[in-house]
């Protein structure tokens, strides 16, 4: 199967077919719906870990694999190298909740096409991806987005920026809860949990509801429930 030429990832034939790889399966399917919804991409596989995304490379022959570091049975960069020597003319772009220089230096050693930043905001990532995609990105620079080891002074976090009704609202909606559910636990009404989302979504810059669910794992803003594991957003709730 031939690949998309990388020097023209944008063209109106082919578009680019992406292998999403992370262990969090809600961080997998806010990627993959970031992506679907944008122009120039079409998800063709998901792996939880480096093993079976080398068979899942291996089966869909992408174009480009998106990849987090941290997994459970290799990092990503070791991964990234694997899978650029193994597959000739693959584009892997490291996808990381961590603004690390050492990180950022072993995958441009690997042979990355780019280093962003989870907590991009949607369109944002999108064009930071066709940028990589393109070898419009500076290898020398910084990742893009926001990570644990920023270097750049930020201003206030998100966490600083929400009241604490707003965090409690942020944290049930990662675990999956609905507007109904979130509104009989804290005690007020499916409306006022609809307008908190919303001054969120405002403050933090984001869109829907699956990219607050996915800035919040990938930022460790806020906890999850141990005992509650990856729950899929749930549809048709509003905000």
């Amino acid at each position: 199967m031939d690949r998309v030429a990388p020097s023209d990832p944008l063209s109106p034939g082919p578009v680019l077919r992406t292998v999403i790889v992370d262990d969090h399966e809600l961080l997998r399917a806010g990627t993959r719906g970031i992506l679907e919804e944008a122009d120039g991409f079409r998800v063709v596989g998901e792996a939880a870990d480096a093993d079976e995304a080398c068979d899942v490379v291996t089966a869909t022959e992408p174009d480009l694999v998106i990849t987090d570091i941290r997994m459970p049975t290799s990092n990503g960069i070791d991964l990234a190298g694997r899978l650029v020597d193994d597959h000739p003319g693959l584009l892997v772009v490291i996808l990381s909740a961590y603004d690390d220089e050492h990180y950022v230096r072993a995958a441009m050693a690997a042979g990355v096409s780019g280093y962003l930043l989870k907590t991009l905001p949607s369109h944002d990532l999108v064009a930071a991806l066709r940028d990589a995609c393109s070898g419009a990105l500076s290898r020398g620079a910084l990742p893009r987005g926001q990570g644990e080891k920023d270097l750049v002074d930020r201003g206030p976090t998100a966490d600083e920026r929400l009241t604490a009704r707003e965090s409690e609202v942020v944290q049930l909606v990662a675990r999956g809860m609905s507007n109904k559910a979130i509104a009989h636990q804290l005690g007020i009404s499916p409306r006022t949990v609809e307008g908190h989302l919303n001054h969120v979504f405002d403050k933090l810059d984001i869109l829907s509801r699956t990219e607050l669910v996915h800035f919040a794992l990938a930022s460790r803003l806020f906890v999850r429930d141990p005992d509650a594991g990856d729950i899929a957003v749930e549809a048709g709730d509003g905000p």
